[in-house]
């Protein structure tokens, strides 16, 4: 019988939240850097380029990789022969003692995470201010240990999960290949695709995500295949859709090229003879997942990468063009032409989904707006809490599609610019037209190195809205790439990516299933 002590099982998930904050597992970082080696797109590469820099950053200041610090997600299973020591405190739970954990690893005062979760989703969708409560799925297995997997999953990624109840003769592959193209950029690929299949909907849902906690081994897979040893149905499906999705050259943060998956994961489970359920989550640039084993000795060790495991690389190019938005005007836009690199200089608003709700709000009530927006730009992105000497703590962009139904009302107030991640529909991309007006993209998952080229902030409107208040920054060099130019012409042309998804799925498999 092992006894399990309520205080080091706590302890250890607060220790692994904060840990894999700032750590990227060596697999994710080693799987990047190949990527980046031999990526020929300078969109992409120097995207990849700036997830690295990023990285080893937030490795060396024990600052989040991404603004977006998650939703909690914790899969134990615990051992039937696993005793609990909960000190007299015999109302506790272990969801309870996970939440406790979640708790304490969020409100760190070192390393304090952004809290995402709102309790209330339908009405009033008020923030928990802790990130609590987790998502927690419990096993009970033989054995005498408590196996953990702690896991922050960022909202970007988690709103392209998609589910397809398929007939039982359906081509998996093919719904895959459909169905990449519509997740756009805002998962922030390169990363990793889970596969779950079988069982009922909540079952291949909950395959999909624990397949995403596996380490990144496509290539000892790949390894296996050309030895000629014999696949099984999982590993065929991975390795065929490792390379096609690859083949449609979303790439990454959606600008093309070479590498849009790292890997891709499968787990399957037995089925309804009428039924395929198959359901498909990505893990996004941020990847944050880590494993730990209680046996009641204590806390768990978790262990302390060395530098040397984070490459040093470079991004950029010779034609970056250096702008103080300060002196933009829609007449000066022009110059601007989609895949330019920007290095921005000045001051720039910030607002996200509930600033402009409250503007659009206001405006059609017939109140004037907090905030001249005449002639600015606004940054679509919600700010870990500054620590220490920082001006702003991470701050990375948030998906821009959420945006698209404010987006002509809020430029008709005189924005000219808009900054965030990912595409915007065809019918955005007008309306930016419509209004000369531009929009550039910033990397997803490199919040703490564009946390770097802010240099001021302040709070102009909205601040009960936290994270979500307008701010207004002054930036130096901030890196950014022209996405949409004033005449509506986009970088993200996803109608390309269906198109080839067509004819990849028209190509003969390489490894039959």
């Amino acid at each position: 019988m092992t006894v399990i002590n309520k205080d080091d099982f706590i302890n250890s998930v607060a220790n692994a939240f904060q840990y894999i904050s700032y750590y990227h597992p060596k697999d994710f970082v080693d799987a990047v850097y190949e990527a980046w080696q031999k990526e020929t797109n300078q969109s992409a590469k120097n995207a990849m380029g700036q997830i690295l820099t990023n990285s080893r950053m937030s490795a060396m200041g024990h600052r989040p990789i991404c603004q977006d610090t998650g939703s909690a997600v914790v899969f134990l299973d615990i051992g039937m022969n696993v005793q609990w020591d909960l000190e007299g405190d015999t109302e506790m739970s272990v969801e309870d003692m996970v939440n406790e954990g979640v708790r304490r690893a969020y409100n760190n005062p070192d390393n304090p995470l952004r809290a995402s979760i709102l309790v209330d989703p339908i009405s009033k969708r008020q923030n928990t201010k802790d990130n609590t409560p987790a998502v927690v799925h419990m096993s009970v297995v033989p054995g005498d240990k408590v196996d953990v997997i702690c896991a922050a999953k960022g909202g970007g990624s988690e709103n392209k999960a998609k589910f397809a109840m398929l007939n039982p003769s359906d081509s998996i592959e093919e719904w895959v290949l459909k169905t990449v193209p519509q997740m756009g950029a805002g998962w922030c690929p390169p990363g990793i695709l889970g596969i779950g299949v079988g069982g009922t909907p909540e079952k291949a849902m909950m395959l999909a995500k624990r397949s995403l906690m596996e380490h990144i081994d496509i290539h000892e897979l790949q390894a296996k295949a050309q030895s000629g040893a014999e696949l099984d149905s999982v590993e065929r499906l991975r390795l065929n859709m490792y390379d096609k999705v690859n083949e449609l050259g979303v790439g990454a943060q959606g600008l093309g090229g070479l590498t849009t998956v790292l890997d891709v994961k499968v787990l399957d489970f037995p089925t309804h003879a009428a039924s395929k359920a198959v359901a498909m989550i990505p893990n996004c640039a941020a990847t944050r997942h880590i494993h730990f084993t209680l046996d009641g000795q204590g806390e768990a060790a978790l262990p302390v990468p060395s530098l040397s495991d984070w490459p040093e690389v470079s991004f950029g190019s010779d034609d970056v063009i250096k702008v103080n938005v300060n002196d933009l005007t829609k007449e000066t836009l022009g110059q601007f032409n989609i895949g330019d690199t920007l290095l921005l200089s000045g001051k720039i608003l910030t607002g996200r989904d509930a600033a402009h709700k409250r503007m659009v709000d206001m405006l059609a009530k017939g109140e004037a707006l907090p905030v001249d927006l005449q002639n600015r730009f606004i940054y679509y992105v919600g700010p870990v809490d500054a620590v220490g000497d920082e001006v702003v703590g991470p701050a990375g962009p948030t998906t821009s599609t959420r945006m698209d139904k404010f987006t002509d009302t809020i430029l008709d107030q005189g924005l000219i610019g808009m900054i965030g991640k990912s595409e915007r529909s065809p019918a955005t991309c007008e309306v930016i037209a419509k209004h000369g007006a531009i929009y550039l993209i910033a990397v997803g998952g490199a919040a703490y190195l564009v946390s770097k080229a802010i240099k001021g902030a302040k709070v102009l409107a909205f601040p009960e809205l936290g994270m979500e208040a307008i701010y207004e920054f002054k930036v130096e060099d901030m890196p950014v790439t022209v996405a949409v130019d004033n005449q509506g012409n986009s970088i993200h042309r996803f109608d390309k990516v269906a198109e080839r998804a067509q004819q990849v799925i028209a190509e003969p498999v390489r490894f039959v299933p």
